[in-house]
């Protein structure tokens, strides 16, 4: 199985960095948002299955977008990837939703765990 997925961050490095770490095969299509906002759009256009999620972007934050999501009730997986390591915050995304907080930069090996540990890692991956 391969997922449609996004990945919302404000950086376009932030972005590439995350979508290069994406194992070979895990995704049929990658949606980019820039911001919060992008994000809802698709989200609330099509199906998506996991969805990469910055905390601190212009127009619409990630928590913000957690809130929608819940509010909306959209099925989606969210892995949080952002730099604030506020122990508060990482337990505000989870309470939100989130299925993992990962800390930035983003660590390849790290990435596969976490989609491991979620059985999100299709098997031919």
């Amino acid at each position: 199985m391969q997922y449609q997925v996004i990945i919302c961050d404000d950086s376009k490095l932030g972005r590439r960095s995350v979508n290069r770490c994406l194992p070979e095969g895990f995704a049929s299509e990658v949606h980019m948002a820039a911001n919060g906002l992008e994000a809802m759009e698709i989200l609330r256009a099509q199906p998506i299955d996991v969805l990469f999620l910055d905390l601190t972007m212009p127009v619409m934050e990630g928590v913000e977008v957690l809130q929608h999501i819940l509010l909306e009730k959209i099925d989606v997986a969210v892995i949080v990837i952002s730099g604030d390591v506020q122990p508060k915050m990482q337990q505000r995304v989870i309470e939100l939703g989130a299925l993992e907080f990962i800390k930035k930069p983003l660590q390849e090996a790290q990435l596969v765990e976490t989609l491991k540990k979620f059985d999100l890692l299709p098997e031919q991956v």
